[in-house]
This record gives C-alpha cells, sequence and structure tokens, in this order.
C-alpha cells in the first residue's frame, strides 16, 4: 500500500488561503499523472522535495515524508484500506486491472476483490468485469472468479444469467473444484427458468468421479428443492442415488438434503443403515452431527425400547421368602427373555459411543441426546462425564449443555451427582449461566448433599447479582419443600434474610418464607408475627402483598396482631400498589367474618376508600366483598356461605422446576431450548410395541458392487478398466480370491475411500478418463433425462437471444469464451500416471485395514472387559464423596470488603484487556405505544412495546412486541405487512400473517426492526384481506441499545479513550428522593435499556451498553453533587445518538 503523508510548517502558512487552493491543484495534478504508471507509485514514499511558490513576495513550503510518525503507524497498520479510499478510487483501478491483458494483474485484482468481500465491504458493482474473465484460461484465476460469483450471483441474477452458458461448459472442467465452483453458482441462481437446467447438472453431477463434486450436487439439491418444491419426485431419485454413495466427503452433505426434502421417507435409509453406522466416525465433524440427529428418529421407529427391561427388572427384584430355588430359576429365565437388542440397534450405540471424545461440542451433544433418546436406562451414565467435560467451553456453548443437563437432572439425579462440584458457580460466570448451574443444583440436591448446597447457597445470596441472589432463594425454598429434613433449616435462614439491608433480597424471602409456611402454618406463628413487624419497613409491593395474605389467612392464629396490621395499612391504602390494596381488602374481610367486634368499622372506612378508588379491579373488588359479607335485604344465597368462601384451607402451592416440562423436546434442538415449537422441528415417534422386519436392513454384497461400479460408469464385463491399477495390485487381488465376500466388499470401500481422498488433494483429472466416463453415462441415459436436456437446451437457447438484444456491447466476449474452451478441452495426461500409480498404493492399504475392520467387532464380543481408550483425561473431576465438603467458589469481593477496599484492588486484575459483554436487560418497559387506533383501522386495534430481546430476528435488530385486538364483531382475515417505505439501510423481519381474528380476541406477534442507530420512523402498511393502513413505529433512543458488563476498571479505561467530542454532560437537579441507588438505578434502566456498571463509589452510579446495529459503546455516569445537584456524562463515539439520550435521562432523575 502506498500512502502519502504531507507534513506542512505551520509557521510559513500565513499567506492567503489561494495559495493553499494553488499548492491542492498543482499536487493532484502531479498525482494524477504519477497514479497512470505503477512503477513509479512504489518509489514515491522514498521522494523528499521542496517546492516553493512565490506570492506576495513569501515562499510556501510543503515537504513529502520518507518516514512515518508512531501515530501514523499505528493508523496505516490498524486499517490501511481507509487511506486508499481517500486518495483513490478502487473500483476504476480494480475494473482497469480486470481488463488488462496480462493474467498477473488480474490475478492481483482477483485477489484485492476477495479481499474487500472477506473485510464484508460491498464489491457487487464490480460483477460485470469479474464476470468476463469467467472464461480465463489461469486455472488460479478462475478459482477466484467463481469464489466471487458464488458471493454475488444470488444478487446480479441478470448478469449471472449473461454467463449460464460458460457455467455448462464450466461442468466439464479437468479439474474438480472448478466443476464443483460451476455447480454451486449455477444453484446460487434463483431464477426458475433455468430450474431444468439445474436439474441436469444436478444428475450429472451425482454421477462425477470426484466426491466433492457429488458433494456439492447434495447442497444444490436443498437449494433447487427450495426454488422449485415440484422437482421433489426428481430430486427423491438423486437422494437415492446419493445414499449409497460410500464416500464420508458425501454422506454428511446428502443426509442434510434427505432431512430438507424428504426426511418421512424412512425405507431410503433402510439399507445404508449399516454403512452410514460404519462411516460415521469418518465424515466431517457438522455431518456427524446431522446424520446422528437423523439415525436417532429412525432408531425410534424400527426398534423396541430398551426401558421396558429395566422396569421388568424392578418388578422381579423382590424375592419371596419361600420361594423355591426352580421358581427363582425359571423367574430369572423370564426376565432374561424379556428384551434382546437388536443388533442394528447395538451397533448404532457402538459405533456414536467414541464420538463422545469429539473436540466439536455440537458432534458431543448429539451423541448424548442420541444416548439418552434411545439408550438403556443403565448405559445412558457415559454420557455425563463428556458432557461436564463442554463446560470448559465458552459461554455459549455452556448455556446449551447446561440447559440439557438441567433438563435430565430432572429424571436421573444419578447421572450427575458425581460431579456436583462442576456445577459450582464462578464469580466470572454470566448470569445465564449461573441461573442454569443454580437449577442443577437444586435438582441434585438430595439428603446426603444438601448440607454442603446449603452453604454454598449462602455465599451465593451474597452475590452483587440481585437477579442471581432472589433466584438462589427461589432455591433455597424448593431444597426445603423437596426435603422435609431441612424445612426448618431453610426456614429459619430465610427469616434472618429478612434483616438484610437489600430491599431485593429481603422481597424474595418473604415471598418464599409465604409458601413454605402454607405447608405447615400451625407450627410457625412466631414467623408471621416476626413478618407483621417488618412490615413497615418493606416497600416492594408483592413483598408486602405476600405478608398482608400471610396474615389474614392465618389472622386466627395472630388475633392481636392482624387488627393492628389492618389499621396501619388503611392509613395508607391510598398510596399503596393495586396488589398490595387488593390484600387489605382481603384482610379487612377476613378479620370481618372473624373479629367483626374490633375490625368492623375498621373494614367499613377500608371499603368505602376502594370504592371510589381509581382502579376499576379494586372498586369491582370493593363491591364484590360489600355484598358478600355485609348482609342485607339485596343480599344473595352467597352471603350465608361467605366464611367458607374466604377462609377455605388453601392447597400448599408446588415449588417446580421450569425444566420439567421440556423433556417432550428432543435433546438439543432448537425446540428444547426456546421451549416452544420451531419451524422445522421433526418430534421424536414413540418406540414401536412390536420391531419391524430387520431384514430391510440387510443388503446384497453383489448387488451393492453393482450399484457402485454403476455410479463410476464402469461394466464388470470390461478387463481394461481393471488395469487403471498397478500389476502388483492385481496379483495381490487374485491371492485374496479366496476371502468371503463381505471383506473383499470391504477392501473395495477403503480403496475407494483412498481414491477419492487423492483425487481431492490433486488439483485436477486426467480428460481422457472424464471423456470416456462420460460418454458411457450419455449411452445409458434414461428418456427422462433427455427430456430434461432438450428443454434445458431450448432454456438456454432464450436466455442467449434474451442477452444479445439487451447487452450488445458486451459481445466481444464471445471469442474469448470459444478460445478458452479449445483450451481447457485438452489438457496433458502427464498426471494420470502418477495418479494411477498412488492409487494403486493406496488400494494395497485399504485392502489391508479393511480385514482389520472386519475383525473388529469380533474381538469386540470376545473381550467385552477391554475398556476404552479416552483422548482426554477428566480426573480432575472428583466425585462427591462426604455431604460435608466445604465450598470452594470464592465470596465476591465486593460482598466482603468496604467500597474503598475494593476500588484499591480494583489494580490487582489479572488481564489487562478489557472484558465486555451482552447482559440479560435489567427491566424491561411496561409502556405501550398506539400503533394504529380502532377509529382509524375500522375496528382493527394495534399496540406495540420494546421487548429488550437480543438477537431474537438478527444481531442488528430491536425486537419489538405488536399486540392486534380485533374490536369489530365480525373476524379479520389475512393480516399482514406490506409496503414497506424505509430509510436507506433499515430493514424489517416481518411476523407471520395472521390467518384470522375472531371478535373481541388479541394475537401478539413479534417482529424485528433494524433501525440503522438512528431514531427514524419505520413506515409500512398494515393490511387486512380487504384494507390496508398507513403505520410508522419510532423507538425511544433507549430502546437502540443493548446492555452490557463489564468491571469498573474497564468502563474507566474505554471512557478515557471517548473524550473531547465524544463526551456529553450537563448538570441537574436531582429530587430527594431520587437520590438513593436503588432508585437511580431504577429510572434509569427503565429510561434506557443499560446494563449496571459495579462502582467503589457511593455517590458515583455507572452504567454500560452499546448500540444494537453498530455495537459502540455508551457510557453513562452519574455523579451525585452537594446541594441535591448531579453531573450526568455519557460518552460515546455516537454523538447524537448521545445527546438525545442525555436530554431524555435529565427529567427522568429531576422529576419527583
Amino acid at each position: 500500500m502506498i500512502f502519502f503523508f504531507f507534513l506542512v510548517d505551520l509557521s510559513l502558512l500565513r499567506q492567503t488561503w489561494l495559495s493553499a487552493v494553488i499548492s491542492f491543484f498543482f499536487f493532484y495534478t502531479v498525482l494524477k499523472r504519477m497514479e497512470q504508471n505503477s512503477a513509479m507509485l512504489g518509489k514515491i514514499i522514498e521522494v523528499s522535495c521542496t517546492i516553493k511558490s512565490a506570492l506576495k513576495g513569501q515562499n510556501f513550503e510543503v515537504t513529502l515524508k520518507p518516514y512515518l510518525t508512531v501515530e501514523e503507524k499505528r493508523l496505516a497498520a490498524a486499517d490501511p484500506y481507509e487511506y486508499m479510499e481517500q486518495y483513490f478510487t478502487l473500483n476504476e483501478d480494480l475494473k482497469q486491472m480486470l481488463e488488462s491483458s496480462k493474467d498477473s494483474a488480474k490475478l492481483d485484482a482477483m485477489k484485492r476483490i476477495v479481499g474487500m468481500i472477506a473485510k464484508g465491504k460491498n464489491a457487487s458493482e464490480l460483477f460485470p468485469a469479474v464476470v468476463k474473465n469467467v472464461a480465463s484460461k489461469n486455472i488460479e484465476i478462475k478459482k477466484l472468479v467463481y469464489v466471487y460469483l458464488m458471493r454475488y450471483a444470488e444478487e446480479q441474477q441478470d448478469l449471472a444469467l449473461l454467463s449460464i452458458s460458460t457455467f455448462q461448459r464450466a461442468l466439464k472442467d479437468p479439474n474438480q473444484l472448478i466443476r464443483a465452483s460451476a455447480l454451486r453458482v449455477l444453484s446460487s441462481i434463483r431464477v426458475p427458468i433455468i430450474v431444468p437446467i439445474m436439474m441436469l447438472a444436478i444428475k450429472e453431477a451425482s454421477s462425477d468421479l470426484s466426491p466433492y463434486v457429488r458433494k456439492n450436487a447434495a447442497h444444490a439439491i436443498q437449494k433447487l428443492y427450495s426454488l422449485d418444491p415440484e422437482q421433489k419426485e426428481m430430486l427423491i431419485e438423486v437422494i437415492e442415488k446419493l445414499l449409497k454413495d460410500r464416500s464420508t466427503l458425501v454422506a454428511g452433505s446428502v443426509v442434510m438434503a434427505f432431512e430438507e426434502v424428504c426426511p418421512d421417507r424412512i425405507d431410503l435409509i433402510h439399507k445404508n443403515y449399516r454403512k452410514l453406522c460404519n462411516l460415521l466416525v469418518d465424515v466431517e465433524e457438522w455431518g456427524q452431527v446431522v446424520i446422528i440427529h437423523m439415525l436417532t428418529r429412525y432408531a425410534r421407529t424400527q426398534f423396541v425400547s430398551p426401558w421396558k427391561d429395566d422396569e421388568v427388572v424392578e418388578e422381579y427384584s423382590e424375592n419371596n421368602f419361600y420361594e423355591s430355588d426352580e421358581e427363582q430359576k425359571e423367574k430369572d429365565r423370564k426376565v432374561k427373555n424379556i428384551y434382546t437388542m437388536d443388533p442394528d440397534h447395538r451397533l448404532l450405540l457402538r459405533n456414536t459411543k467414541p464420538l463422545l471424545q469429539s473436540r466439536n461440542a455440537a458432534v458431543v451433544m448429539a451423541v448424548a441426546q442420541l444416548y439418552w433418546h434411545l439408550a438403556p436406562k443403565s448405559e445412558a451414565n457415559i454420557v455425563s462425564k463428556s458432557l461436564v467435560r463442554l463446560l470448559h467451553s465458552n459461554r455459549e456453548v455452556q448455556y446449551i449443555v447446561l440447559q440439557n443437563i438441567a433438563t435430565m437432572s430432572i429424571q436421573r439425579k444419578g447421572m450427575f451427582e458425581p460431579y456436583l462440584k462442576s456445577f459450582y458457580v464462578r464469580s466470572t460466570d454470566p448470569t445465564m449461566i449461573k441461573t442454569l448451574k443454580l437449577e442443577i443444583l437444586t435438582n441434585l440436591a438430595n439428603e446426603a448433599n444438601i448440607s454442603t448446597l446449603l452453604r454454598e447457597f449462602q455465599t451465593y445470596v451474597k452475590s452483587q447479582d440481585k437477579q442471581f441472589a432472589a433466584a438462589t432463594i427461589q432455591a433455597i425454598g424448593r431444597c426445603a419443600t423437596n426435603i422435609t429434613e431441612v424445612t426448618d433449616t431453610c426456614l429459619n435462614g430465610l427469616v434472618c434474610l429478612l434483616s438484610n439491608r437489600d430491599e431485593i433480597v429481603v422481597a424474595e424471602s418473604v415471598v418464599v418464607i409465604k409458601k413454605l409456611l402454607q405447608t405447615q402454618p400451625a407450627h410457625h406463628g412466631e414467623i408471621i408475627k416476626h413478618m407483621a413487624k417488618l412490615l413497615d419497613n418493606i416497600t416492594v409491593p408483592v413483598a408486602r402483598a405476600s405478608i398482608l395474605w400471610l396474615i389474614g389467612e392465618y389472622c386466627e392464629r395472630v388475633p392481636k396482631i392482624a387488627p393492628d396490621v389492618l389499621r396501619k395499612t388503611a392509613k395508607s391504602f391510598t398510596t399503596e400498589d393495586d396488589l398490595v390494596k387488593l390484600q387489605i381488602l382481603n384482610l379487612g374481610a377476613k378479620l370481618y367474618l372473624t373479629n367483626s367486634k374490633q375490625t368492623k368499622l375498621l373494614t367499613q372506612y377500608v371499603l368505602n376508600l376502594g370504592k371510589y378508588d381509581q382502579s376499576y379491579d379494586i372498586r369491582d373488588r370493593t363491591r364484590f366483598i360489600r355484598q358478600l359479607i355485609v348482609p342485607n335485604e339485596k343480599s344473595g344465597a352467597l352471603s350465608k356461605y361467605a366464611k367458607k368462601i374466604f377462609l377455605a384451607q388453601k392447597p400448599a402451592p408446588l415449588l417446580e422446576s421450569p425444566f420439567k416440562d421440556r423433556d417432550h423436546f428432543q435433546l438439543g434442538t432448537l425446540s428444547h431450548t426456546l421451549n416452544s415449537r420451531a419451524t422445522g422441528y421433526l418430534e421424536l415417534s414413540n418406540w414401536p410395541e412390536v420391531a419391524p422386519d430387520p431384514s430391510v436392513r440387510n443388503v446384497d454384497v453383489a448387488e451393492l458392487t453393482k450399484e457402485w461400479t454403476g455410479i463410476l460408469g464402469i461394466t464388470k464385463k470390461e478387463k481394461p478398466t481393471e488395469k487403471f491399477y498397478s500389476e502388483s495390485e492385481e496379483e495381490e487381488d487374485e491371492s485374496t480370491n479366496t476371502s468371503s465376500s463381505k471383506s473383499e466388499s470391504g477392501s473395495e470401500n477403503e480403496k475407494e475411500d483412498k481414491e477419492e481422498s487423492s483425487s481431492d488433494e490433486s488439483s485436477g483429472s486426467s480428460s481422457s478418463g472424464e471423456e470416456s466416463s462420460d460418454s458411457e453415462s450419455d449411452s445409458k441415459e434414461s428418456t427422462a433425462n433427455k427430456t430434461s436436456r432438450a428443454a434445458a437446451e431450448s432454456v438456454s437457447e432464450d436466455i442467449k437471444k434474451k442477452a444479445k438484444g439487451i447487452f450488445k456491447k458486451r459481445s466481444t466476449s464471445s471469442s474469448s469464451d470459444t478460445e478458452s474452451t479449445s483450451s481447457e478441452e485438452s489438457s496433458p495426461d502427464s498426471k494420470s500416471e502418477s495418479d494411477s500409480k498412488s492409487d494403486s498404493e493406496s488400494g494395497k492399504s485399504g485392502s489391508a485395514t479393511s480385514s482389520k475392520k472386519e475383525d473388529k467387532p469380533v474381538q469386540d464380543r470376545k473381550a467385552p472387559n477391554k475398556q476404552d481408550v479416552f483422548l482426554l483425561d477428566l480426573d480432575d473431576f472428583c466425585p462427591v464423596t462426604t455431604p460435608v465438603a466445604v465450598p470452594t467458589v470464592a465470596v465476591p469481593i465486593a460482598a466482603v470488603l468496604s467500597p474503598s477496599s475494593t476500588a484499591d484492588l480494583e489494580g490487582l486484575s489479572l488481564s489487562s484487556s478489557s472484558v465486555i459483554d451482552v447482559t440479560t436487560q435489567v427491566s424491561v418497559p411496561t409502556e405501550t405505544h398506539e400503533l394504529l387506533h380502532r377509529m382509524s383501522g375500522k375496528g382493527l386495534a394495534a399496540h406495540y412495546h420494546f421487548s429488550r430481546q437480543p438477537g431474537i430476528f438478527g444481531d442488528h435488530m430491536v425486537s419489538v412486541q405488536v399486540t392486534v385486538t380485533n374490536t369489530t364483531d365480525q373476524k379479520i382475515e389475512n393480516i399482514h405487512i406490506k409496503e414497506k417505505k424505509l430509510p436507506p439501510g433499515m430493514r424489517v423481519h416481518e411476523f407471520n400473517p395472521i390467518e384470522c381474528l375472531e371478535p373481541a380476541e388479541s394475537i401478539t406477534v413479534s417482529m424485528g426492526i433494524d433501525f440503522c442507530d438512528s431514531t427514524q420512523m419505520a413506515s409500512f402498511h398494515l393490511c387486512t384481506k380487504d384494507d390496508h393502513f398507513n403505520v410508522n413505529i419510532q423507538p425511544p433512543v433507549g430502546e437502540l441499545l443493548l446492555p452490557v458488563t463489564m468491571s469498573e476498571k474497564d468502563f474507566k479505561k474505554e471512557q478515557g479513550m471517548l473524550t473531547g467530542m465524544n463526551e456529553t454532560s450537563a448538570t441537574i437537579a436531582v429530587a430527594p428522593q431520587n437520590s438513593t441507588r436503588l432508585v437511580i438505578i431504577e429510572r434509569v434502566v427503565k429510561a434506557a435499556n443499560l446494563g449496571v456498571v459495579p462502582s467503589g463509589q457511593d455517590n458515583i452510579h455507572r452504567f454500560a451498553a452499546k448500540t444494537v446495529h453498530s455495537g459502540s459503546l455508551m457510557l453513562v455516569t452519574v455523579e451525585l453533587k452537594e446541594s441535591s445537584t448531579a453531573q450526568l456524562v455519557i460518552n460515546t463515539e455516537k454523538t447524537v445518538i448521545g445527546s438525545v439520550l442525555l436530554r431524555e435521562l435529565k427529567p427522568v432523575l429531576s422529576q419527583g
């Protein structure tokens, strides 16, 4: 890269602006001339000259520097393309280089273009210039051209159609990479008119000698099916043909095509089941995942359940005392004969077991779900060690694995009890990982380890992560419910938490205590009294409502305290939350029925207050209670049963795991992760009562050999084709002719695999073999193939005529096409001999290894006690032997030390790089905005709100939930989005059309909008079957952010780099009630989607986020000053968003 850096002596720039303009144009002329000569550009950095221009008797000096300063070197190393774009127009240069007659210039241009694509830059303007070189004779240029075309063929379909004849010729190219790339580009042109051409190309590629080309044919099947589903039957024929392929390179791709096109055609798998099981270990990783999931569904339809054996063994486990030995032997014989695993079922389990050592987390997870759904319960435990190993991966992998472990641990606790310590929470874990680990620890809790877990939970309650602390209190409540021995201990511990300084901890403790007291209220009257005393200090509505419900429910056990509580709450009734008001009314009604002498007037006073409340829920509850408990002439028959209605015995609530109902989804799937059926999810069928005929999986060896030779276009009668191998190999084949047909087919399999691997490494194959195979395949062509070829030729002629009429000026490229094809058809035959030699050598090794592979199952049967050799040693996961082990998780520093000590220890971080991670939203706004009024929408009303859920529709999209309501008395059909009028760059992910909306019905749907970090409106039409309405969505600036978490040190470091123009600040007057830390955090995160950053100073509050579209940091600091003022500072590169956010946050903190 050549960069120009001008050092201008500022002391000499004292003349008028005219001198600067003259000098600029002079330099522009010089540089433009230099630009025409690339050799001169290479030496310009070494030139230093002085240009003097006399203007009014003064000198103007400009120096071209041969060196760079430190800052300039740093900027140049960061992104050199930014400087090139300032001085040159890249596209013009690249077009000239692509039109050059030199291959070196074209190759250099293509490398630069592919580099631009890799950096995410748009290079679509160069499509016409690049597509001209598709017929280049240089193989390297041709490869890069196809890389470019695969990226932009779908966007520039009209121009790509011009070169369709070149793509068709490239399908016959000697080089396998060119053939495969031509097929990929052809399948990327999403135009229905070329479907016959694509179909013919896929059929020919499925019979190609190269497994790499056949693999791409399998990929093209899915693209063609999505373009034209009517081709399904013909594509199934190609899939059936490719399923018989014995190459490991093809197996994963063709199974993926099978899952997309015809997942219900289980009959296609029968003959290939054993082959897929044996090839599974050698298939590439993502192919393994697809095959394992497909075989899991297949096994559930072909084999009987292995779990019945466990149930029968449990039934016969208890022996009768007077039972004779003969009777016992008879029972043992029956148990043994009840279930025998199918050999094919065992083959699948045996061949997938080694994949538990895979480096790919998806493969390990796929094998784990296969063992969970298919293996006997006694054998499923082997997957637990491998799943625990995955907990050392990144947080995304941890999240998925922990979700699946949480589901497993509910049904089979014994699988993960030895690895209990692996689920202890680390201080560096994000909240989502902490919550899942906590869920698993709660599921694994039993009488043996509960004391260890409770000590661990005591540490978690002190965490600075309030969401995690609240989840820990709920976990303690679940342990107390499930294990009766520790119920009192847990209850006493939760009561101690009621004196905690944190209101969130106290509120959650109250809610959990309320649920626990419902199980045995007679023994805990003192706890109810203690909670009544705390009512004056607790302000969280849920906690206050829970205390009032407890006092009202058990008012007969605290007859002196309950009336006094009603008296206090009656005073503050008008200022209470609606949830608390409802419980005050209930408390008054229950006391009126049990202690009317003391509480009659108080209850009437509360009912009068509720009668005129602003909330209609409160008013309705007041009327209902008055008519029910105060008898009068209008009272109905229900007033007689008022006491039974209000004071009826309530069932104790069940504290269950949220993962209890997820087991009906297949583990490892998106539906299991979301706990909702996702598009394309295929359910696992129930085990059949009687196993289907296993003989459908038997394959005749002679038939298999015939099929494979048919694929290669080789007949058995032709002896010359066998001379493709060396003479030594022929002699070896004669000596081994007496072996069994099974081992013979295995050696052929290994031999073919070696051939395919050698063909992959070579850049091209011999053209003579290619032409012969083509001629043979053409001679065997079916009538369907001929009709499709005729249709394809007619379509290509139409496209040629259309192209000649539209693009006449590109007619010069046709001559170069013909020249290139004539040269491409003739290729040197020297490579064929070396290929045959290497193939013969590989054939020898293949025959040797095949016999070993055949003997392997026999050895496994003879020596069942031989243990597997694992690649990784996982001995560090020690099983839990004693229930009183000391917890090893460190207590968070911020929970033990004072703020000043925390700030002093801030510099002891072991890592120098900033750790900035996206976290979950702290607060979700409940405010809704009107999208369509019912009057304007002819009875159709729509509202929307921002759910702050990241990454639902894409990394750059803001999630918006739209609620559509039908206010008419007739149903509304086909509600959808149409005619989007969006600013440049803005995108909208539409919600699925609503087919029918019944009268008075509401439906909430989700959509995603990429606002491009701006507050501009997204305008579109909300349409029904008969009408369409213009609507707009305008986001608050706070909804364009994603909350992030970071340390205080990282916050200060990033803030130091965003000063000057990147900093916006203001001084505001803070209302007295807004000066506490909790209120400030609550108000700020409600107004904007910000994450809370821990602070070592009580008067400074920090928040951090990044913009959804560009990912730019947004740092917010609120520093409380004296005399009820605060300094609000926002640091960000997006200065416009920063100033708007500052404007929105000022009234949030200043208003009362």
